[in-house]
């Protein structure tokens, strides 16, 4: 090896190890603020959407594939409803949720336990209540409030979607006797069937338009839509509920499906989550949330939802920071998980860089004590040798012990900018056997 390269080598190695404490210490802080932080999300989150072909279920595949994108993987759980989604969030089956307005006070009416404290990542879209009934029922005088509905048979919805719920507070503020209804609580799909089959005069769905359901019975002939003359009267009355209203021909501009505008009443759904939900996911889900319900709609304008109004549970910070901006700029460019990991590191790799700058000073010094200690450590032998001199005795032995610490001394390896401390060390040696040599 050459010798220079050798002389380099031994400097990296005293460097490496006077730097090793000050390293250990650092490595130390960041694995206790990466434990502490826990930066980095799971890898699988699990969803509650809604029954099949229902909009919930719609917009829960949008999601899945948005954050696939990003390697997590989202477990789309099947569920009744609404009120159903809550439940499994609060029971921590669910990670988050599609939840109606109006399913809280539901909840809480019929004693569903809070044991999971749950967040709004905002308001995602309308759900207009959609009530259609056969043509037959009514043909001279279209259907325009919920006391013409006495006598025929009406559908409700599933206890677990939340809209027998709904519909009975309607019921109620109308001051319609239930009795007086034929009420079933069918599911979605049996629901339209002996809706189509005759079997019922009318069906109430709550949901987006995007649910194939509601597009298939709004295009089908002999099916009609009733029309909430009060809408704004029932948003007075019920704070989750907002008027909506489906424009002429916005179904189908050729067919001008609906031939008139139709005035509905539509509570928001929100997106909730459970508190202990990593953030990082939150983040994704809301960034999601900009781009699936963003864009203008039949009951919306662009970039109107997401939303902050409309939310009976807390605004999660992660869906706030989200309306106000697109993706973070890290994002942009690196990969989640590396633009996650220093999003959520940044503060705590400063603080421990201003712990670590005033403790980096140790290491110059710490380096030279290393590299001295090498030579000075002889000092102490040549001193004992140079005080038991001063006596009487014979000198044979002590130039003996001069001879070998010498030689030991041309072993000693040093880097080059420290050779003059070893050069002066074997020159101590020399003049000390020079004084034994005089006597």
């Amino acid at each position: 090896m050459p010798q220079s390269f050798r002389y380099t080598l031994l400097s990296l190695r005293d460097l490496v190890a006077s730097a090793g404490p000050f390293f250990a210490l650092a490595i130390a802080l960041l694995v206790l603020a990466y434990w502490w932080l826990d930066p980095n999300p799971p890898q699988r989150v699990t969803l509650a959407t809604g029954p099949a072909q229902s909009a919930y279920e719609e917009f829960g595949k949008r999601y899945a594939s948005a954050l696939a994108k990003n390697g997590i993987e989202v477990v789309l759980l099947p569920s009744e409803g609404s009120a159903a989604n809550l439940q499994l969030l609060r029971e921590g089956k669910a990670d988050l949720g599609f939840v109606q307005g109006g399913s809280q006070e539901a909840g809480a009416q019929s004693g569903t336990s809070d044991s999971a404290p749950l967040q709004s990542l905002g308001s995602l879209f309308l759900e207009p209540v959609w009530l259609f009934y056969r043509e037959s029922v009514s043909p001279r005088t279209p259907l325009t409030s919920l006391t013409q509905l006495k006598g025929l048979r009406v559908n409700i919805g599933t206890p677990g979607s939340g809209v027998p719920s709904l519909m009975g507070k309607l019921f109620e503020s109308n001051r319609v006797d239930i009795t007086a209804l034929k009420i079933s609580q069918l599911e979605q799909t049996p629901a339209t069937v002996a809706f189509l089959g005759g079997e019922l005069d009318a069906m109430v769905l709550v949901s987006a338009p995007e649910s194939l359901m509601v597009q298939m019975l709004l295009q089908t002939p002999g099916v009609k839509l009733m029309n909430f003359a009060q809408s704004e009267a029932y948003s007075r009355r019920f704070a989750f509920l907002s008027p909506a209203v489906l424009p002429q021909g916005v179904v189908d501009l050729a067919g001008n499906i609906p031939p008139q505008e139709v005035h509905l009443v539509a509570p928001t759904t929100t997106l909730l989550t459970r508190t202990a939900t990593h953030p990082a996911l939150l983040q994704l889900f809301s960034l999601a949330g900009n781009d699936i319900h963003g864009n203008a709609g039949w009951f919306q304008h662009a970039r109107e939802y997401p939303s902050a109004n409309h939310n009976e549970f807390p605004l999660h910070p992660e869906a706030e920071r989200s309306m106000q901006r697109n993706a973070p700029l890290l994002q942009r460019y690196l990969p989640f998980w590396v633009a996650n990991l220093v999003e959520r590191m940044w503060l705590v790799m400063g603080i421990i860089i201003a712990i670590l700058l005033p403790l980096s000073r140790v290491v110059p010094p710490l380096y030279e004590f290393r590299i001295r200690s090498r030579i000075f450590r002889w000092y102490a032998q040549l001193r004992d040798i140079e005080q038991r001199a001063a006596g009487a005795g014979p000198v044979d032995g002590l130039l003996e012990e001069l001879g070998q610490m010498d030689r030991r001394a041309e072993l000693i390896v040093v880097p080059l900018s420290y050779a003059d401390e070893l050069y002066a060390l074997r020159a101590n040696i020399q003049l000390v056997r020079n004084r034994l040599q005089g006597r």
